[in-house]
């Protein structure tokens, strides 16, 4: 995670004394007393902006709240110059809650106000937190542009503490794009430009970017001593947002090291001095891989609370893929799969195709937002008596024509509610077992069950992170689709019930809604499939393109249900589950793997090698068996 700095302005606050002397809380406490007690409407506005302003480090909410009425207000006034401040505000807080559509709306009603009154720092900041928009899109070379043509406003304007923020943010995306000669020379200018003015703040983020950089580049002492020397500078009041982020940075850059395979434990173990390092010479790595793990898991969890706290989804995210790797090294895959449906869900939310498709018309629809701004103005007066006097001559008209519409509407909707009813019931389908969707259809529930005797499946592509790193974002996900899809068929051939894919497992179980006296027979007959049809993909792609996959299996029983009010999912619990987990894991590349269970149920009808007791985390030592 990169920090990246947003370019807030807070102009005319050097005129009004009170508000520069208060800090914090108490500086938040006097301005809502001071609310209620403006008559003027244009000292609310002041009053709300500050507030709006101080609230966006502590409670997005609160700052989206006042911001929304400080921006109708000024709108109100026609005051311009505050409509630009507190767009600016509520793109921020957009951002930080992750509603990227409105963020982008925001920053560039913003941009386009701050050119029609001539403002070329607010356009500065305005195009700098655009940039940094696009970041949080993955799309660098727009990112790119709004920096550099913000950099430019601010040297030409002379605006030293803006040209700082946005030269650390432009050495981020070089970051980003894994230009680390420049991300390093960049974030070298953003800490001396930070260290002329003293701001101690912007030293932080920069500070802990240069570390991100050298994580990066395996040079992991520099690394923890740059973040280190971040977080004591972020861990004032105040700075929850950046600390966060250092938290998030420093837990990832304690697993790189455990995860790198060329690590010389004896160069980062113990307690260092680094001459070096900004601010804090003296710096700590935890000694040995078991406390690198457990200090990052603590860094990774206290990261998401903050996180959670602000909800700020998509840094959330980092965090729980970290976390899923951290708990996978500590071989706790219950923890891994909660931490693994945490990820898709908000995945979901943040990448969704509404999302994408509303930030895709965006900017178009407002690159005529300042002629049209403009033009307002001049036409209002004119619209206002034209209105007027062709809604005395449409009156009659309008009430046939609107009596005639809604007569239009009913017929057509009647028919749209019959489709629209037939798709509602196949998606259900699709997503729930015909039992469990027709009782949620007709009672709006459906009771949680057990079932005794089922058979539950794992399947896991071995060595997928190394195949995430060889193929394209889009190879990647279009050959996993494949491969789900035909998983997918062979599971329907055996009346197997699909339960979920998690990233690169997949979960099935036999015996369930419906009970099936052959659901081990069936379960395997299905795991043998899938390990056919990946022998022959893998014969015919070669291993560039696609993977090798391991199986387990395991009998017992489960209790069955539908977990959640929103995006609800059928899903399965016990024992047996965590078990058959353990027999994928404890399996090898095209094997199949099963318990000492399974074994006594199919052992006159399966070809089954024995492969002796193994110790079994979690679980003491138990007896496997390889299906041939």
């Amino acid at each position: 995670m990169r920090q990246i700095a947003f370019c807030l302005l807070l102009a005319m606050l050097g005129s009004t004394t009170l508000y520069a002397r208060l800090k914090g809380q108490e500086k938040i406490d006097s301005l809502l007393k001071e609310l209620p007690r403006q008559k003027d409407d244009s000292a609310r506005v002041i009053v709300l902006y500050v507030l709006s302003y101080s609230y966006a480090a502590i409670s997005p909410d609160e700052s989206l709240k006042y911001s929304r009425q400080g921006i109708e207000l000024a709108t109100k006034l026609d005051w311009k110059a505050k409509m630009a401040n507190f767009n600016d505000v509520l793109g921020g807080n957009y951002q930080v809650i992750s509603d990227f559509p409105r963020a982008l709306e925001s920053f560039l009603k913003a941009k386009k106000l701050y050119e029609l009154i001539g403002d070329k720092k607010g356009m500065a900041g305005a195009t700098c937190n655009i940039g940094i928009f696009y970041i949080r899109q993955k799309n660098h070379q727009k990112a790119l542009e709004y920096f550099f043509e913000a950099l430019k406003l601010d040297e030409e304007g002379g605006y030293k503490k803006f040209a700082a923020i946005v030269t650390g943010n432009i050495g981020a995306v070089y970051h980003e794009q894994k230009d680390y000669p420049k991300a390093l020379e960049y974030g070298f200018k953003s800490l001396k430009l930070y260290e002329e003015l003293g701001y101690k703040h912007g030293i932080a983020g920069v500070t802990g970017n240069i570390g991100n950089v050298y994580k990066d580049q395996k040079n992991y002492t520099m690394a923890v001593a740059y973040l280190q020397a971040a977080l004591k500078l972020n861990e004032e009041p105040g700075n929850s947002d950046q600390l966060a982020d250092n938290l998030c940075n420093l837990g990832g850059t304690y697993l790189a090291i455990i995860q790198d395979s060329t690590t010389n434990w004896g160069m980062v173990t113990g307690t260092t001095e680094l001459r070096e390092a900004a601010y804090v010479p003296t710096f700590s790595i935890p000694k040995g891989k078991a406390a690198l793990l457990s200090a990052a898991i603590d860094c990774l969890k206290r990261a998401l609370e903050l996180y959670k706290e602000i909800k700020a989804l998509d840094r959330m995210l980092e965090c729980y893929s970290g976390l899923t790797e951290a708990y996978k090294l500590k071989g706790d895959y219950r923890k891994v799969v909660d931490y693994i449906d945490s990820t898709r869900v908000i995945v979901d939310s943040i990448f969704s195709q509404e999302n994408r498709d509303k930030i895709a018309k965006l900017e178009d629809a407002h690159k005529q937002y300042g002629d049209s701004l403009k033009a307002a103005t001049a036409q209002k007066a004119a619209d206002v008596k034209a209105a007027t006097r062709r809604n005395y001559e449409l009156i009659g008209g309008g009430v046939l024509l609107l009596a005639l519409g809604f007569i239009f509407v009913l017929r057509k909707n009647n028919k749209l509610l019959g489709k629209e009813k037939k798709q509602n019931e196949d998606l259900l389908l699709n997503i729930l077992p015909e039992e469990v969707a027709s009782q949620l259809k007709n009672t709006g529930k459906s009771a949680a069950k057990q079932f005794d005797n089922v058979t539950v499946l794992f399947t896991d592509f071995v060595n997928f992170t190394e195949a995430s790193e060889r193929l394209s974002p889009e190879a990647l996900i279009a050959e996993l689709d494949a491969c789900f899809k035909a998983f997918d068929e062979i599971t329907s051939k055996f009346n197997i019930e699909k339960i979920k894919t998690i990233g690169d497992a997949y979960l099935a179980v036999a015996g369930l809604p419906t009970e099936d006296p052959n659901h081990a027979e069936n379960a395997l007959k299905t795991a043998v499939e899938i390990i056919a049809f990946m022998d022959n993909r893998l014969a015919k792609l070669g291993s560039e393109r696609t993977f090798r996959i391991r199986i387990g299996l395991h009998s017992g029983s489960v209790v069955a249900g539908i977990v959640g009010l929103k995006k609800f999912a059928y899903d399965i619990w016990g024992d047996t589950v965590n078990t058959a987990a353990r027999m994928e894991q404890y399996s090898e590349a095209g094997k199949i793997n099963i318990s000492e269970t399974i074994y006594e149920l199919v052992k006159d009808k399966f070809n089954c090698e024995y492969r002796g007791e193994v110790e079994v985390k979690g679980k003491g030592v138990m007896k496997m068996y390889y299906v041939r």
